[in-house]
């Protein structure tokens, strides 16, 4: 989709946004204080995924971690023990932690305590996915990183195993709509998942140990062949299979087909409303002539990227990412 288009789009998400209390995030926010910020952040996202290309992935579900506990205010990031909230449960297998202390390295040296560490995972979730041949879009900034991060604040993340009710309902609690989880949930295009949490779906959802049998019988002996009973729970395996690395709606059409990976994304397909949402990518001449996948998941994550901000007054800029002031 055209870059321009993108750009207006997200724009017009945040102004229907602007009366939740965010008003003060904008875009260019930095275009005075700090020029170079967004240009720096991308730089590092750049050398980071050119690296190893898995981290495009990784940094787009930093960001969605970092939002749904104390809000978009970088609680995730800090480090003071075991208590830290990046130690919860819910965030296992979260990381891109060193990326955005990089990029907070370089931007103290050319503008310091300016750039939040919250902007810069918000500006490098963006970035990651416009390395993974997903859209480039407009970020509003100006987030202060929070002053709390605390693991037991963690203790509702979604969850693969959460029903399609509880799902629901989580996101509802954030500001979300149905049609939200599904195109967060399709951030699932790009990434891997361990076979820690494929085991109960494979070998102990039924009675018996039989499988869920919403999994396509064409597509569950190629599952099991990749996370094989009683082996190694620590192999990662494609979430979207077939277009791992790769921005697309193949994961709408995986869900749809049966040939989801993760428990939770296959149940976007039982519910009527997620599964129409769903449908509405699928038309044979979208997104000319009906909704875009691409300009849709750009306004959910401009929109997620709103949860809980502190500005203005609250909160602080961090020197460090990973310790309070």
């Amino acid at each position: 989709m055209d870059l321009e288009l993108l750009r207006v789009l997200a724009l017009l998400a945040y102004c229907c946004l602007m009366g939740t209390g965010n008003a003060q995030l904008r875009f260019g926010f930095y275009g005075q204080t700090c020029p170079s910020a967004e240009p720096i952040v991308r730089s590092v996202v750049q050398n980071a995924v050119i690296s190893n290309p898995t981290m495009a992935a990784v940094l787009l579900r930093l960001h969605f971690h970092d939002c749904f506990v104390e809000g978009c205010d970088g609680s995730i990031l800090i480090e003071n023990g075991r208590s830290a909230e990046r130690n919860a449960f819910g965030h296992q297998g979260v990381g891109g932690f060193e990326v955005i202390e990089e990029a907070k390295k370089h931007l103290e040296v050319t503008c310091p305590s300016v750039v939040s560490c919250a902007d810069i995972v918000a500006l490098a979730a963006r970035d990651a996915v416009a390395m993974a041949n997903g859209p480039d879009y407009e970020v509003p900034t100006g987030r202060r990183d929070g002053r709390v991060s605390n693991v037991s604040l963690a203790e509702d993340m979604p969850d693969v195993g959460d029903s399609i009710q509880q799902l629901k309902s989580k996101f509802f609690q954030k500001g979300l709509t149905k049609k939200d989880l599904v195109l967060l949930s399709a951030a699932h295009t790009i990434g891997t998942t361990a076979c820690f949490f494929m085991t109960d779906r494979l070998y102990n959802f039924m009675p018996g140990g039989r499988s869920d049998p919403s999994i396509n019988p064409d597509f569950l002996p190629e599952l099991k062949s990749m996370c094989p009973q009683n082996g190694d729970v620590n192999v990662r395996i494609p979430i979207d299979h077939g277009s791992e690395q790769t921005f697309d709606d193949q994961i709408l059409r995986n869900i749809r087909s049966g040939s989801a990976v993760l428990e939770s994304d296959a149940k976007l397909n039982d519910d009527p409303v997620t599964r129409s949402v769903i449908e509405s990518y699928m038309g044979l001449f979208n997104p000319i002539f009906g909704p875009s996948f691409e300009a849709d998941f750009v306004e959910s994550m401009v929109k997620m990227g709103q949860i809980g901000v502190k500005t203005g007054s609250n909160g602080e800029i961090r020197r460090v990412c990973r310790s309070f002031n």
